[in-house]
Protein backbone atom coordinates (compact mmCIF):
# COMPACT_ATOMS: atom_id res chain seq x y z
CA UNK A 1 0.00 0.00 0.00
CA UNK A 2 1.76 3.10 -1.08
CA UNK A 3 1.26 5.98 2.09
CA UNK A 4 1.59 9.71 1.13
CA UNK A 5 3.29 12.39 3.57
CA UNK A 6 4.39 15.73 3.40
CA UNK A 7 6.64 17.14 5.97
CA UNK A 8 5.41 20.27 5.73
CA UNK A 9 2.58 19.28 8.36
CA UNK A 10 5.41 19.97 11.42
CA UNK A 11 4.65 24.05 10.59
CA UNK A 12 1.31 23.21 12.70
CA UNK A 13 3.15 22.61 15.63
CA UNK A 14 3.31 24.18 19.05
CA UNK A 15 -0.07 25.52 18.95
CA UNK A 16 -2.58 25.85 21.94
CA UNK A 17 -5.90 24.93 22.36
CA UNK A 18 -8.97 26.40 24.38
CA UNK A 19 -10.54 22.71 26.69
CA UNK A 20 -11.79 22.02 29.75
CA UNK A 21 -11.85 25.61 31.61
CA UNK A 22 -7.86 25.82 30.33
CA UNK A 23 -5.50 27.20 27.28
CA UNK A 24 -3.15 24.16 26.79
CA UNK A 25 -0.26 22.86 24.70
CA UNK A 26 -2.37 21.26 21.63
CA UNK A 27 -2.94 17.44 21.82
CA UNK A 28 -3.02 17.14 17.89
CA UNK A 29 0.81 17.56 17.27
CA UNK A 30 3.50 17.20 14.94
CA UNK A 31 4.75 13.62 16.52
CA UNK A 32 1.54 11.55 15.67
CA UNK A 33 2.69 11.73 11.79
CA UNK A 34 5.84 11.25 12.99
CA UNK A 35 5.31 8.33 14.51
CA UNK A 36 3.13 6.84 11.95
CA UNK A 37 5.21 7.55 9.58
CA UNK A 38 8.11 5.88 11.22
CA UNK A 39 6.41 2.61 11.75
CA UNK A 40 4.85 2.58 8.15
CA UNK A 41 8.46 2.10 7.55
CA UNK A 42 9.50 -0.29 10.03
CA UNK A 43 6.53 -2.63 8.77
CA UNK A 44 7.25 -2.50 5.47
CA UNK A 45 3.81 -1.30 4.41
CA UNK A 46 4.49 0.55 0.98
CA UNK A 47 6.57 3.32 -0.70
CA UNK A 48 6.11 6.82 1.03
CA UNK A 49 5.59 9.62 -1.56
CA UNK A 50 5.71 12.79 -1.38
CA UNK A 51 2.11 14.49 -2.62
CA UNK A 52 1.61 16.70 -5.76
CA UNK A 53 0.19 19.95 -5.05
CA UNK A 54 -3.24 20.39 -5.64
CA UNK A 55 -5.38 23.97 -6.61
CA UNK A 56 -8.21 24.22 -4.28
CA UNK A 57 -10.95 23.63 -6.37
CA UNK A 58 -11.65 20.54 -5.29
CA UNK A 59 -12.44 21.64 -1.52
CA UNK A 60 -14.20 23.96 -3.17
CA UNK A 61 -16.77 21.26 -4.37
CA UNK A 62 -17.51 21.16 -0.47
CA UNK A 63 -16.62 24.06 1.33
CA UNK A 64 -17.85 27.45 1.03
CA UNK A 65 -15.71 29.49 -1.04
CA UNK A 66 -15.40 32.55 1.47
CA UNK A 67 -14.71 29.87 3.68
CA UNK A 68 -11.91 28.52 2.25
CA UNK A 69 -10.42 32.04 0.71
CA UNK A 70 -10.60 32.74 4.64
CA UNK A 71 -7.69 30.23 5.48
CA UNK A 72 -5.07 31.58 4.28
CA UNK A 73 -5.05 35.20 5.49
CA UNK A 74 -6.03 34.11 9.47
CA UNK A 75 -2.07 34.71 10.91
CA UNK A 76 -1.14 37.85 8.28
CA UNK A 77 -4.22 38.93 9.73
CA UNK A 78 -3.17 38.45 13.39
CA UNK A 79 0.34 39.59 12.90
CA UNK A 80 -0.89 42.44 11.53
CA UNK A 81 -3.19 43.05 14.60
CA UNK A 82 -0.19 43.35 17.00
CA UNK A 83 -1.17 39.67 18.64
CA UNK A 84 1.33 36.77 18.95
CA UNK A 85 1.06 32.84 20.12
CA UNK A 86 -1.68 30.81 18.94
CA UNK A 87 -4.88 32.55 17.03
CA UNK A 88 -7.76 30.96 18.97
CA UNK A 89 -11.37 31.73 18.44
CA UNK A 90 -13.14 32.54 22.01
CA UNK A 91 -16.28 34.07 20.69
CA UNK A 92 -19.48 32.43 18.38
CA UNK A 93 -22.59 33.76 17.27
CA UNK A 94 -24.43 31.42 18.76
CA UNK A 95 -28.42 31.25 18.63
CA UNK A 96 -30.41 34.84 19.10
CA UNK A 97 -26.60 36.59 17.38
CA UNK A 98 -26.16 37.44 13.96
CA UNK A 99 -24.66 34.55 12.18
CA UNK A 100 -25.27 36.12 8.82
CA UNK A 101 -23.28 39.11 8.94
CA UNK A 102 -19.65 38.42 7.96
CA UNK A 103 -17.35 40.48 10.28
CA UNK A 104 -14.51 42.19 9.60
CA UNK A 105 -11.41 41.74 12.89
CA UNK A 106 -9.75 38.78 13.16
CA UNK A 107 -11.02 37.63 16.64
CA UNK A 108 -14.37 38.37 15.08
CA UNK A 109 -14.07 36.01 12.13
CA UNK A 110 -11.80 33.16 13.62
CA UNK A 111 -15.21 32.45 15.98
CA UNK A 112 -17.23 33.26 12.71
CA UNK A 113 -15.76 30.35 11.00
CA UNK A 114 -15.11 27.86 14.11
CA UNK A 115 -17.42 25.87 16.26
CA UNK A 116 -14.69 25.66 19.42
CA UNK A 117 -11.38 27.24 20.56
CA UNK A 118 -9.38 23.95 19.17
CA UNK A 119 -8.70 24.70 15.98
CA UNK A 120 -5.80 27.16 16.28
CA UNK A 121 -3.27 28.88 14.54
CA UNK A 122 0.15 29.63 14.60
CA UNK A 123 2.72 30.74 11.15
CA UNK A 124 3.28 27.09 9.62
CA UNK A 125 -0.67 26.24 10.36
CA UNK A 126 -2.00 27.00 6.51
CA UNK A 127 0.96 25.53 4.78
CA UNK A 128 0.00 22.31 6.72
CA UNK A 129 -3.80 22.70 5.96
CA UNK A 130 -2.84 22.72 2.42
CA UNK A 131 -0.04 20.27 2.19
CA UNK A 132 -2.60 17.78 4.24
CA UNK A 133 -5.29 18.73 1.64
CA UNK A 134 -2.66 17.68 -1.25
CA UNK A 135 -1.66 14.07 0.70
CA UNK A 136 -5.32 13.30 0.64
CA UNK A 137 -5.78 14.49 -3.24
CA UNK A 138 -2.54 12.54 -4.34
CA UNK A 139 -3.89 9.52 -2.36
CA UNK A 140 -7.25 10.08 -4.00
CA UNK A 141 -5.39 9.54 -7.38
CA UNK A 142 -3.58 6.89 -6.59
CA UNK A 143 -6.87 5.01 -5.63
CA UNK A 144 -8.46 6.53 -8.87
CA UNK A 145 -5.49 4.82 -10.98
CA UNK A 146 -6.43 1.51 -9.94
CA UNK A 147 -4.93 0.70 -6.34
CA UNK A 148 -6.66 -1.37 -3.94
CA UNK A 149 -5.65 1.14 -1.55
CA UNK A 150 -3.72 4.17 -0.35
CA UNK A 151 -3.18 5.66 3.15
CA UNK A 152 -3.16 9.46 3.07
CA UNK A 153 -1.24 10.72 6.27
CA UNK A 154 -2.96 13.85 6.79
CA UNK A 155 -2.03 16.16 9.41
CA UNK A 156 -4.16 18.25 10.37
CA UNK A 157 -7.36 15.92 10.28
CA UNK A 158 -10.16 17.18 8.86
CA UNK A 159 -13.86 15.48 9.48
CA UNK A 160 -14.60 18.21 11.83
CA UNK A 161 -14.47 21.20 9.10
CA UNK A 162 -17.94 21.67 8.06
CA UNK A 163 -18.81 23.63 4.47
CA UNK A 164 -17.88 26.71 6.16
CA UNK A 165 -17.00 26.18 9.60
CA UNK A 166 -13.80 24.63 11.48
CA UNK A 167 -13.09 23.22 14.53
CA UNK A 168 -11.92 20.28 16.70
CA UNK A 169 -8.27 20.37 15.00
CA UNK A 170 -9.93 20.21 11.54
CA UNK A 171 -9.82 22.58 9.02
CA UNK A 172 -10.47 21.37 5.27
CA UNK A 173 -12.34 18.11 5.42
CA UNK A 174 -10.11 15.94 3.64
CA UNK A 175 -11.90 12.79 3.72
CA UNK A 176 -14.97 14.98 1.74
CA UNK A 177 -12.92 15.85 -0.03
CA UNK A 178 -11.45 13.08 -1.84
CA UNK A 179 -15.49 11.36 -1.62
CA UNK A 180 -16.74 14.69 -3.85
CA UNK A 181 -13.77 14.30 -6.28
CA UNK A 182 -14.34 10.72 -6.37
CA UNK A 183 -18.15 11.67 -7.48
CA UNK A 184 -16.48 14.30 -10.17
CA UNK A 185 -14.38 11.65 -11.44
CA UNK A 186 -17.26 9.36 -12.71
CA UNK A 187 -18.29 7.22 -9.15
CA UNK A 188 -21.77 6.49 -8.92
CA UNK A 189 -21.96 6.39 -5.14
CA UNK A 190 -19.26 6.57 -2.40
CA UNK A 191 -19.11 5.46 1.03
CA UNK A 192 -17.49 7.32 3.77
CA UNK A 193 -16.87 5.04 7.07
CA UNK A 194 -15.86 7.25 9.85
CA UNK A 195 -14.30 5.04 12.74
CA UNK A 196 -12.62 8.01 14.40
CA UNK A 197 -13.70 8.42 18.58
CA UNK A 198 -15.22 11.70 17.67
CA UNK A 199 -18.62 12.23 15.60
CA UNK A 200 -17.30 13.20 11.79
CA UNK A 201 -19.87 16.43 12.70
CA UNK A 202 -18.60 17.99 9.40
CA UNK A 203 -18.92 15.23 7.20
CA UNK A 204 -22.35 14.74 8.59
CA UNK A 205 -23.29 18.52 7.82
CA UNK A 206 -21.66 18.38 4.55
CA UNK A 207 -23.44 15.39 2.61
CA UNK A 208 -26.53 15.31 5.04
CA UNK A 209 -28.83 16.17 2.05
CA UNK A 210 -27.18 13.91 -0.63
CA UNK A 211 -27.84 10.40 -1.89
CA UNK A 212 -24.73 9.79 -4.31
CA UNK A 213 -22.66 9.64 -0.44
CA UNK A 214 -22.94 7.96 2.25
CA UNK A 215 -21.77 8.61 5.81
CA UNK A 216 -21.75 5.94 8.75
CA UNK A 217 -20.27 7.04 11.82
CA UNK A 218 -19.20 4.98 14.83
CA UNK A 219 -18.37 7.16 17.86
CA UNK A 220 -18.79 8.15 21.73
CA UNK A 221 -22.36 9.25 22.49
CA UNK A 222 -22.89 12.66 21.82
CA UNK A 223 -25.19 13.04 24.75
CA UNK A 224 -22.03 13.10 26.82
CA UNK A 225 -18.76 13.10 24.26
CA UNK A 226 -17.55 16.06 22.04
CA UNK A 227 -18.50 17.00 19.93
CA UNK A 228 -22.15 17.13 22.04
CA UNK A 229 -24.00 18.25 19.02
CA UNK A 230 -24.45 16.26 16.45
CA UNK A 231 -23.85 12.07 15.85
CA UNK A 232 -27.46 11.13 17.70
CA UNK A 233 -28.81 7.42 16.22
CA UNK A 234 -31.68 9.44 15.01
CA UNK A 235 -29.62 11.75 12.23
CA UNK A 236 -30.58 9.74 9.13
CA UNK A 237 -30.09 12.27 6.70
CA UNK A 238 -32.80 14.75 4.57
CA UNK A 239 -34.59 15.53 1.59
CA UNK A 240 -32.35 13.31 -1.10
CA UNK A 241 -29.99 12.21 1.67
CA UNK A 242 -32.87 10.91 4.12
CA UNK A 243 -31.66 7.42 4.81
CA UNK A 244 -27.47 7.85 3.78
CA UNK A 245 -26.38 9.27 7.36
CA UNK A 246 -25.64 6.29 9.55
CA UNK A 247 -24.85 7.57 13.43
CA UNK A 248 -23.57 4.47 15.88
CA UNK A 249 -23.27 6.50 18.97
CA UNK A 250 -22.11 4.03 21.96
CA UNK A 251 -21.30 4.73 25.59
CA UNK A 252 -17.87 5.29 27.54
CA UNK A 253 -16.06 2.17 28.37
CA UNK A 254 -17.27 0.57 24.79
CA UNK A 255 -15.20 -2.52 24.55
CA UNK A 256 -14.24 -3.96 21.56
CA UNK A 257 -17.06 -6.35 21.32
CA UNK A 258 -19.31 -3.71 21.00
CA UNK A 259 -17.75 -1.78 19.04
CA UNK A 260 -17.00 -5.24 16.44
CA UNK A 261 -21.00 -5.04 16.02
CA UNK A 262 -21.40 -1.67 15.18
CA UNK A 263 -18.53 -2.02 12.86
CA UNK A 264 -20.28 -5.02 11.37
CA UNK A 265 -23.57 -3.63 10.88
CA UNK A 266 -22.26 -0.33 8.86
CA UNK A 267 -20.56 -2.45 6.65
CA UNK A 268 -23.35 -4.73 5.49
CA UNK A 269 -25.37 -1.35 5.19
CA UNK A 270 -22.10 0.12 3.22
CA UNK A 271 -22.39 -3.09 0.78
CA UNK A 272 -26.02 -2.30 0.46
CA UNK A 273 -25.64 0.93 -0.95
CA UNK A 274 -23.19 -0.86 -3.30
CA UNK A 275 -20.56 2.43 -3.53
CA UNK A 276 -17.87 2.41 -6.13
CA UNK A 277 -15.30 3.60 -3.57
CA UNK A 278 -14.62 3.77 0.00
CA UNK A 279 -13.22 6.96 1.93
CA UNK A 280 -12.31 5.75 5.82
CA UNK A 281 -11.80 8.34 8.34
CA UNK A 282 -9.38 6.76 10.10
CA UNK A 283 -8.73 7.68 13.48
CA UNK A 284 -7.62 5.50 16.32
CA UNK A 285 -8.56 7.64 19.52
CA UNK A 286 -10.91 4.47 20.29
CA UNK A 287 -7.98 3.28 22.09
CA UNK A 288 -8.23 2.70 25.57
CA UNK A 289 -5.15 4.59 26.47
CA UNK A 290 -5.89 7.62 24.89
CA UNK A 291 -5.95 11.38 26.89
CA UNK A 292 -9.16 12.59 25.49
CA UNK A 293 -11.29 9.76 24.31
CA UNK A 294 -13.14 7.17 26.28
CA UNK A 295 -13.64 3.40 24.85
CA UNK A 296 -11.14 0.59 25.38
CA UNK A 297 -10.35 -0.95 22.27
CA UNK A 298 -6.50 -2.88 22.32
CA UNK A 299 -3.80 -2.36 20.34
CA UNK A 300 -4.83 -6.14 19.04
CA UNK A 301 -7.81 -4.82 17.73
CA UNK A 302 -6.85 -2.28 14.96
CA UNK A 303 -5.74 -4.90 12.07
CA UNK A 304 -9.17 -6.81 12.84
CA UNK A 305 -10.73 -3.47 11.54
CA UNK A 306 -8.54 -3.20 8.57
CA UNK A 307 -9.72 -6.72 7.93
CA UNK A 308 -12.83 -6.17 8.41
CA UNK A 309 -13.04 -3.48 5.78
CA UNK A 310 -10.87 -5.34 3.42
CA UNK A 311 -13.78 -7.90 3.41
CA UNK A 312 -15.90 -5.16 1.89
CA UNK A 313 -13.91 -6.07 -1.82
CA UNK A 314 -13.76 -2.50 -2.76
CA UNK A 315 -11.33 0.25 -3.66
CA UNK A 316 -10.39 2.44 -0.24
CA UNK A 317 -9.23 5.70 0.87
CA UNK A 318 -7.86 5.91 4.24
CA UNK A 319 -7.45 9.22 5.64
CA UNK A 320 -5.58 9.76 8.80
CA UNK A 321 -7.89 11.57 11.24
CA UNK A 322 -7.46 11.61 15.32
CA UNK A 323 -5.45 9.33 17.91
CA UNK A 324 -3.62 11.67 20.86
CA UNK A 325 -2.10 8.35 22.48
CA UNK A 326 1.38 9.00 20.81
CA UNK A 327 3.17 5.86 21.96
CA UNK A 328 0.45 3.37 20.65
CA UNK A 329 -0.57 5.91 17.62
CA UNK A 330 2.06 4.20 14.95
CA UNK A 331 1.12 0.75 16.26
CA UNK A 332 -2.74 1.23 16.33
CA UNK A 333 -3.02 3.22 12.39
CA UNK A 334 -0.45 1.22 10.64
CA UNK A 335 -1.84 -1.64 12.59
CA UNK A 336 -5.36 -1.32 10.75
CA UNK A 337 -3.65 -0.73 7.32
CA UNK A 338 -1.57 -4.25 8.22
CA UNK A 339 -4.82 -5.79 8.57
CA UNK A 340 -6.21 -4.83 5.45
CA UNK A 341 -2.97 -5.52 3.87
CA UNK A 342 -3.36 -8.90 5.09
Amino acid sequence: MKTVYSPLHAGHGGQMELVAGAIVPGFEKPSRAEIIRGRVESEKLGPILTPVSHPLAAAARVHRQDYLDFLPTVWPLWEASGKSGSAIPFTWPTRGLRGDVRPKTIDALLGYYSFDGGASFVKGTWEAIKSSYDVAMTAAGIVKAGERAAFALCRPPGHHAGAAFMGGYCYINNAAVAAQWFRDQGAARVSILDVDYHHGNGTQEIFYRRGDVQVLNLHGDPMTEYPFFLGHADERGAGEGEGFNQNYPMPFGTSWERWSEALDDACGKLLAYAPDVVAVSLGVDTFEKDPISQFKLKSADYPKIGKRIAALGLPTLFVMEGGYAVDEIGINAVGVLTGFES
